[in-house]
């Protein structure tokens, strides 16, 4: 009597593409490659550059720049960081940088998820043209609100408490407007990622008993990560090389930017200092980006397909 061979045994025929056909294929996609290759190294000479630069000292660079380096590695130093680390503008600089940046990130994005929550999946009077709005704030450029809130900066000077926490030229108060232009942009994608979570699972957790905030603080924080993380990469980066913030309400409270740029007015050419100070207040946002980048693409596609 003759078995069946058991299915478990069947091993499926795969079928690989002929040479010819992946050849072709590699030519096809080839000048897009190389169009990639070369926006990617227009995009990396200048840190690369910067970075050579740091690390050359002052009469080697003024003499022929930094890729002499690659003729004679001999050259390079690492005294200007040496400088740049005990030099007690810059350090303090960066610790006002970090504290801006961190509070300026966790803020806005710990508000924006309860509103966004708020938004997606919470019934109250005027929901719909309350995000309406939160869309049009994304439209007004911070540069029309510098003049009102240095006057409101400063009318806060003369109350004890929130002068000292938010008045002018304070990390308070800059934490506050980065804070403040960052939400309509924080609430707008945590919204759209958050309507996307199935409410199959949130009536669940209502069934069995659990609240509002238990729902938020276990449910869709998790499973908002990636869209939190995303958010997190946009507003440290925004934060951390802001300029124009800084230099309107910081004067004794310098982030990093303003001191190097107050060390390029007052000294022209002492790049010595201006290099390495630039690349360490690059590679910190780097750090960050690289940490959260598995996250990024999602947080991306925040609410984009349903």
């Amino acid at each position: 009597m003759a078995t069946a061979q058991p299915a478990a045994l069947e091993r499926p025929v795969t079928r690989r593409d002929p040479l010819a056909a992946r050849i072709l294929r590699a030519v096809g996609k080839a000048p897009v490659h190389l169009v990639l290759v070369f926006v990617g190294i227009l995009w990396l000479v200048p840190t690369l550059g910067l970075l050579l630069t740091s690390l050359l000292a002052p009469e080697d660079f003024q003499d022929r720049g930094w890729w002499q380096l690659f003729s004679e590695p001999a050259r390079l130093t690492f005294e200007n960081y040496d400088a740049v680390l005990t030099n007690e503008t810059i350090t303090s600089s960066l610790w006002t940088t970090a504290v801006i940046a961190v509070g300026g990130t966790i803020i806005p994005i710990f508000v924006a998820a309860l509103a966004g929550y708020a938004f997606a999946w919470l019934d109250f009077p005027g929901r719909d043209w309350l995000f309406i709005l939160v869309i049009a704030l994304l439209v007004v450029p911070l540069q029309m609100a510098l003049i009102p809130m240095f006057e409101f900066y400063n009318s806060l000077g003369d109350i004890p408490l929130l002068g000292s926490l938010a008045g002018f030229d304070t990390v308070g108060s800059l934490i506050l407007f980065h804070t403040a232009f960052g939400l309509p942009f924080a609430i707008f994608l945590l919204r759209n990622f958050f309507i996307g979570i199935p409410k199959d699972i949130l009536e669940s957790a209502r069934i069995d008993g659990a609240s509002e905030m238990r729902i938020f603080l276990r449910l869709i924080l998790p499973l908002g990560l990636p869209a939190i993380a995303s958010l997190a990469i946009f507003q440290f980066l925004w934060t951390w090389n802001d300029l124009l913030v800084a230099l309107t309400f910081g004067r004794e409270t310098q982030p990093i930017t303003v001191a190097i740029f107050s060390q390029l007015r007052a000294f022209g050419a002492n790049i010595e200092l201006i290099a390495p100070a630039t690349f360490v207040s690059l590679a910190i946002p780097l750090v960050v980006f690289f940490a959260f980048q598995r996250y990024f693409v999602q947080g991306l596609l925040a609410g984009s397909v349903k």
